[in-house]
Parts: C-alpha cells; structure tokens; sequence
C-alpha cells in the first residue's frame, strides 16, 4: 500500500482517531471497561465457589492460594447498578477501638463414668428388714455419674474456625424407653415465674446424734502449713423416700399428702438453676405422693463447676486430663463433702448432743464401722391455697451435719457443713476461678462470688437444704488438691459461715419461686391416674418433661444393683 492511498484513507473532517459512536453495544453485549488497576485472572475459576459465599458467622471466607486475585473488572463501579436515594438507616459508625476477642468454642461428645471404690453400691440391712443406701467412706467415690459434654475450647484465641460449631450435646441422665408417655413439657421461663409463700414449717420429730464443730477450722491457717483432708471411715445414709421407715409410718398415720428428702426436694426447687441432666421418680399411692430418686442416681453427685461459662469437658473434646473430666471431678467432690463433714466435728461420747431417737437405718449387728454425726429432722410445710378445700402437707426429711455453741448465749446452734473444691485454677473448666491458696485469705469475697458464678444450682441446694433443715449456719469449706495432677490428697484452706437465710438474700434465691415450682408438679401428679412418672431434666435445653412410665420400671435395676453389692462385699 503506498503512502497516497494511506493519506487518502483518512477523513476528511477535523477530527483525528476512530469515529465517535453512542452505540454501547458490542455485538449486542453491554460493553463494560475496565480500570488500569484490575488484574486479569482466571476467565472462569470453578475452583473457588468458597471466595464468594458467606462464610461462618457472616464473615467472607477467601482461598489462601489466591487471596491476593482480584475478579475482572473489581476496580470500576458498576455501570449497571440500579442508583438510589440516600437512605440514613444504612449509616453506622465505625468503631476503631480494640476490643478482646478471647471467648469460648463449642463442641460435642461424651464417656459415661462409672466409679467404684470399696463398697461401691453398699446396701446394708437396717430397721424393719430394709435395705438403705449408704453414702461411701474409703473409697467413697461410688456409684456413678453420667454427665457427659460441657463448653469451652481449648484456651485458645476465638478465631473464624470457632463459628457455626455445634452446641455440645449432653446424654440424658437416664434413658428414656419407648413405652414411656411424655404428658408434659415445661419451660424454665414458666418455671421462674412460679411463687408461693409458705410458713417456716414445724417439727415432728427428730432422729441420731449430733457432734460439736470444731472451731480450730474457723481460724486463719498458719502461714507455710496445710490441714490435710483426713479419710474418715463413718457410716451415713442417704435412704431414698419410699426406703425412709419413719415416712413409711407418717404415711400411713396421713400425717402429710406429699413426702420427700431435701436432696430431692432441693433439685425440684432449684431446677431453672440446673444445667445438667437429672430425673426424679414421682408415684402417686391413692392420695399419697412420694418423690424418690433411682439407684446410682445423679442426685447423689456434687458437681463441680456445672453453671461456668467454660465447663469441663470430656475426653472426646480434647480435654487429656483424666482426672478433670466431669465425671471424675464429682466423685472426688463427693468423697471430699463427706469426709470433710466427719472431720470438722470433735468426735466425743460424752459431749455429743443426743436426739430424742436413735438412727432409723442403723443396725449394729451388720455394721463394723462408727454412725457419723448426723441428725435427721422430719419436718412438715403447708402447701395449700385459699381454693383447697383440703389442706395440702408435705413432709420432708432434712439433715444437720454438726452442733455448736453460741458464742453470746451458749444455746446449741445447728449447723450444715458442706466444702467447696479447687481441682486446678489454670485447667480448663475452672471457669476463671482465683487461685484460692494465694487470695483466699485477701480476697474472700472475690472467691465466694466466683463459685455463685460457677456453681449456683450447687450452693442454691445447699442453701435450700439448710432452710429446709432450719439450720442456724451453713458452714463451706475450700479444700483443694495437694497437688494440681493428683486428685487423691486433699488439703483444707479454710472454712467460712454463712447464715442460710441471708446468703440466699445475697444469691438471688427465692424460695417462694421453688415452693411454686413443687406446688406445680404437684398438681400436676393430683390431676392424673395413680402410677408411676418421671420428671427429666432435658441435657440440652431449659426445660423439664413428664413422662409416664409402667409401675415396674427401675425396679430390676434396683434388684440387679443390691446382688451386685452383695457381690463387692465377698469381694473384699
């Protein structure tokens, strides 16, 4: 091509460049341009669906591998965005301080625990041919618990892997069969909601023999020493309802329409506090109602740290530490409630303070070791309403641990003694409880707030169970492990009172709101057919279920546990 034909081509107007067109269309496609700053990936990249969906918790999840790509034609706005007024809801500011992001995790799973220690489903004979549990001594870590899950991560930092993990799902304290007929389904925001007032209560008549505290544990210990937590080998009896001789009496004397135990009656008033799993067998006799607990129940059980954000967690959830598995740590707080119980009393056959009856489930002919100092108060509480054309009653047996003298009147003063547990304050599960052999003594209002954190439905039972008693003090005791990695010695930290009435004052705890929880049950059972049911602390949510079940249900378990006792004791 020669230049002439070049310069010929060109137009003729003033114009330089190629002719301006308002045509945005090239073969029929919008044409949209792109800025100098794009980069030009992949034409289609099947490889990266996760770039652009919404990733856990709302946040954008990238490809590592090409976090720093850019989708073609990133850098422009839109040409084809739909314009629109300023809306002034869609303002926000923009905070730039710094916050803490350390939080928990979430998981699943769970182990079963089943102790065994000597005598680990001891039943021994007693009045009326009777068989009663009795709570354990040496090796007083028996029976079992079965609580299985918890909270928490691993200490670490909460980070993008942390969102949309399962809830941690917790088994059923007991198994729930086929044939079993759920009547009810109730929530705990039902629950709290609940009131009734009820008089203080009155005796009816007492049984045992108390011992006087020792108040060398009140004191402040010496610097640089310890009080080891001693095994004390002392029978105590934990009878279910039903088992109890003297109810069994009352009963049949219509003394009262209900019957129960405080450990029993304190899980019913406390149970929008609870987080683990429980049941409660309920039967209805005719007019009668008797609330009981099954063989091995978790009832019987203390747990440790059950209400802490960051509970402990079981094997299948990382936690490598045995002896701080949620199983594990109430058997130990289990044996330690009671032999810290018979060693802060002094034991003395001529100073003990006498009931006006002797023990109703001890039998010398088949026991070899020593009754331990414990009082039963068989106490009645007026449940009725102003509609009752009957009057309502029930009949609890409660328990004192230990008798003092005032100090100012000298009158005998009854007292409940129980003991709080430090396994390790930097494992996880504590719940971020101080290390209490450095700020118990300076900062003993920090520690007790710390364990109504971490253990209200524990310290609202115990409380509850000492209204119930009438007891003038509740006595709590800090015992902690020797050593973190051992679960086997004990040491006693101290020991502090607390006026049951007060400190409940001081928890939040209201015993108008767990009479009316009771009271609801009740009526419930009164309004059905005679028969056995079961009330079930749901493992995952906040609430309770009734369920139906056949009279002869738990009654082979029971059979099945005393011919395995049996067994234990030949045995040894």
């Amino acid at each position: 091509m020669s230049l002439a034909s070049i310069v010929s081509a060109l137009p003729s107007d003033e114009i330089w460049g190629p002719a301006t067109t308002t045509d945005a269309l090239v073969d029929g496609v919008p044409y949209a341009p792109y800025s100098k700053g794009d980069k030009l990936g992949r034409m289609a990249d099947w490889t990266s669906e996760g770039k652009d969906r919404e990733g856990r918790g709302g946040r954008q999840q990238y490809n590592r591998n090409y976090r720093d790509q850019q989708v073609y034609g990133a850098g422009t706005s839109s040409l084809f965005a739909v314009q629109v007024a300023e809306d002034e809801s869609s303002f926000s500011v923009v905070d730039n301080t710094r916050t803490s992001t350390k939080t928990r995790g979430f998981g699943r799973g769970g182990v079963t625990f089943r102790g065994r220690g000597r005598g680990g489903r001891d039943q021994r004979g007693g009045r009326g041919g009777a068989t009663f549990q009795r709570v354990g001594g040496r090796g007083g870590q028996q029976g079992y618990y079965d609580q299985r899950g918890g909270r928490g991560g691993r200490g670490r930092r909460f980070g993008w892997k942390d969102y949309d993990k399962p809830q941690r799902n917790r088994d059923s304290s007991v198994t729930i069969k086929p044939d079993w007929q759920m009547l009810e389904e109730i929530d705990f925001n039902r629950l709290a909601k609940l009131n009734l007032e009820t008089s203080a209560g009155e005796d009816i008549d007492s049984y045992g023999f108390l011992y006087y505290y020792d108040r060398s544990y009140d004191k402040a210990p010496i610097k640089n020493t310890e009080r080891k937590l001693n095994v004390v080998d002392r029978v105590a009896y934990n009878v279910t309802t039903s088992s109890d001789p003297i109810i069994q009496e009352l009963a049949e004397k219509d003394e009262a329409t209900i019957f129960a135990t405080d450990n029993i009656l304190s899980m019913l008033m406390c149970a929008n506090r609870s987080v683990y799993s429980w049941d409660i067998v309920i039967t209805r006799h005719g007019n009668r109602i008797y609330l009981d607990k099954r063989e091995g129940s978790s009832l019987d059980m203390v747990s440790v740290n059950e209400n802490a954000a960051d509970a402990p967690l079981e094997a299948s959830e990382g936690n490598k530490d045995a002896i701080n598995f949620p199983g594990a740590l109430a058997l130990e707080a289990t044996f330690i409630n009671h032999n810290f119980a018979n060693q802060t009393v002094m034991e003395s056959e001529t100073s003990k303070f006498e009931l006006p009856h002797e023990n109703p489930f001890y039998n010398p002919a088949e026991e070899t070791e020593p009754l331990a100092s414990k009082a039963y108060k068989y106490r009645r509480f007026d449940l009725s309403l102003e509609k009752d054309e009957d009057p309502l009653h029930l009949i609890v047996r409660t328990e004192i641990d230990a008798v003092m003298k005032n100090n100012v009147s000298g009158e005998d003063q009854f007292l409940t003694v129980k003991a709080l547990n430090e396994f390790d304050a930097k494992a996880q599960g504590s719940g971020g409880a101080l290390d209490w052999r450095t700020k118990l003594t300076s900062q003993r209002g920090a520690v007790m707030a710390t364990e109504m954190k971490n253990n209200g439905c524990k310290l609202a039972r115990w409380t509850t169970q000492s209204i119930l008693a009438k007891a003038d003090i509740m006595k709590l005791g800090f015992v902690s492990r020797a050593s973190p990695k051992s679960n086997d010695r004990h040491v006693v930290l101290g020991v502090m009172g607390y006026d049951p009435r007060k400190f409940a004052e001081q928890m939040g705890l209201n015993l108008a709101n767990g009479w009316g929880i009771v009271r609801t049950i009740v009526d419930m059972c009164r309004s059905m057919e005679e028969g056995k049911y079961v009330l079930v602390k749901d493992p995952n949510k906040t609430l309770l279920r009734l369920y139906k079940v056949p009279m002869s249900t738990f009654e082979d378990v029971e059979e099945d546990g005393e011919v395995d006792g049996g067994e234990g004791e030949d045995g040894e």
